[in-house]
C-alpha cells in the first residue's frame, strides 16, 4: 500500500564478480550455445548482470560509505533513509518509475 521505488540505483549492465552456480552455468551455456560472451578460460572472474540485485550493492555501498564519513548515523536507519530520500537526484520522471529518484551519495554527505 505504500509508493515504491524510494530511490533509484545504477542496475542496467552492471559488471560484477561472477560467483557460484551462476557462473558455472554461465560457462556451461557459452560452451554449448556459442553465446555472443567470450570467456578465455574457465577462470572467469566477472560477469554483466541486470536489476535489482545489481541496484542493490549500490545503495548498500552508498550508505556504507555515508555511514563511515558520519558515524552519528550509525543506528539510525530510517532517518539515513530520510537523508538519502531528501537528497535524491531527481530525474524528472513519473513517481513510481523513480520514486524520489537517483541515490547521491556526495550530496548526502554535504547535506549534515
Amino acid at each position: 500500500g505504500r509508493n515504491k521505488p524510494d530511490l533509484l540505483a545504477p542496475g542496467e549492465k552492471i559488471v560484477s564478480c561472477a560467483a557460484g552456480a551462476k557462473m558455472a552455468a554461465m560457462l556451461e551455456q557459452d560452451k554449448s550455445t556459442s553465446s555472443p560472451k567470450k570467456f578465455r578460460d574457465e577462470q572467469v572472474q566477472y560477469i554483466e548482470d541486470s536489476g535489482t540485485s545489481m541496484a542493490a550493492p549500490h545503495v548498500s555501498g552508498a550508505i556504507a560509505a555515508f555511514l563511515s564519513v558520519r558515524r552519528e548515523f550509525q543506528g539510525q536507519p530510517e532517518k539515513v533513509k530520510q537523508l538519502f530520500m531528501d537528497n535524491a537526484t531527481d530525474l524528472n520522471r513519473d513517481r513510481y518509475w523513480q520514486g524520489r529518484g537517483l541515490v547521491d551519495l556526495m550530496r548526502t554527505i554535504q547535506s549534515v
